[in-house]
């Protein structure tokens, strides 16, 4: 393994672990897609819903776009490799 992907490794762990120390915590977890539109992510809460949300125009809250149904909440944790948290 080269120095990069150790380094890239790591990362992907902290986020991981950030994630999972956020919905124990009780609060949402953001996941970042490319897919997405500009100002659009998807929120994955500790009770297993996700919603994809956009940036309000004052960049200080979350506009609800939808909740996404289980299954496309599981598509989605496969994508990225996520263990279901709920």
């Amino acid at each position: 393994m080269t120095e990069l992907q150790k380094m890239a490794h790591a990362g992907t762990e902290a986020v991981r672990q950030l994630r999972l120390q956020k919905l124990k915590s009780g609060h949402p977890f953001m996941i970042n897609s490319d897919e997405l539109p500009s100002g659009q992510c998807y929120l994955e809460y500790p009770d297993g819903t996700i919603k994809l949300v956009k940036i309000s125009d004052d960049g200080r809250d979350f506009i609800l776009i939808n909740e996404l149904p289980a299954i496309e909440g599981r598509r989605l944790r496969k994508k990225f490799h996520l263990t279901p948290y709920a």
